[in-house]
């Protein structure tokens, strides 16, 4: 017996009748008199980090290119939802390691600190099973426009984004849900798209020296991803996407 589009977390999250579609949903706020809704404040994030680019003017930038690869944990890991009157059996929905891509411009400011934009992609896929039901297959696709903070304690440069760093920061997040009842890689026939607040905390390793001119040298990085807003369930939202990445690249 197939499982129905409207199981309990595509229903309630994704496809509700009752609820329309949830991630149409926005939160209004004021800021500085204006109302806006919360998918906003990423937005307002990194016009901050641009404005301090301008009025910092930073030494040469550093670009950096990466290989993702991205472990979920908490919700996005492993998520179960009780029985249902549309689906009779308990359902699970997990999802495997990811992979995706980085593209990083570190701006900086002194030989300690710096700041980076810091664009990613990845795609995850998944599945939600049940007992008695055909199992569904899952892809989740994240787009991340953040900002970083970057922190090179001595002997590390961040002049030369050389030695070991600390950084955290915020990301705009725009994710993309798809389902197949089918084949996994032509027939995702359902999608819902989802904007969030996102923010990353981590540790990374420049090796070598700049030595100027074209100089690409191995970097590596290890970080954490976690969902600010937009992560009820209860409300209808779909579960906080946090994930474990770890980076493989070079900075130039």
């Amino acid at each position: 017996m197939a499982l129905p589009m409207t199981s309990h977390f595509h229903c309630t999250v994704f496809l509700g009748e009752e609820r329309g579609d949830s991630f149409e949903r926005k939160l209004e706020i004021t800021f500085l008199g204006v109302r806006m809704r919360y998918w906003s404040l990423p937005a307002l994030l990194l016009i901050a980090c641009f404005g301090l680019f301008a009025q910092a003017q930073p030494a040469s930038p550093h670009i950096g290119l990466f290989a993702n690869l991205s472990i979920p944990t908490g919700g996005f890991n492993r998520t179960t939802y009780g029985a249902s009157s549309v689906v009779s059996t308990p359902q699970t929905e997990t999802y495997d390691m990811g992979i995706g891509g980085q593209f990083t411009v570190s701006f900086p400011l002194d030989p300690r600190l710096a700041i980076r934009l810091n664009i990613s992609d990845q795609t995850t896929s998944g599945r939600n099973t049940a007992p008695g039901y055909d199992t569904i297959n899952l892809k989740h696709n994240i787009l991340c426009l953040g900002g970083d903070v970057q922190f090179f304690p001595a002997p590390g440069n961040a002049l030369d984004h050389q030695g070991l760093y600390f950084l955290g920061g915020f990301s705009a997040d725009f994710e993309r849900f798809d389902r197949s009842f089918g084949d996994p890689e032509w027939d995702y026939t359902n999608t819902s798209r989802k904007s969030r607040l996102g923010s990353e905390i981590g540790v990374g390793h420049t090796f070598g020296r700049s030595v100027g001119g074209f100089n690409p040298r191995f970097s590596i990085e290890g970080a954490f991803h976690k969902t600010l807003t937009g992560c009820d369930v209860d409300a209808g939202d779909p579960p906080a996407t946090d994930f474990a990445r770890v980076s493989i690249g070079v900075v130039f």
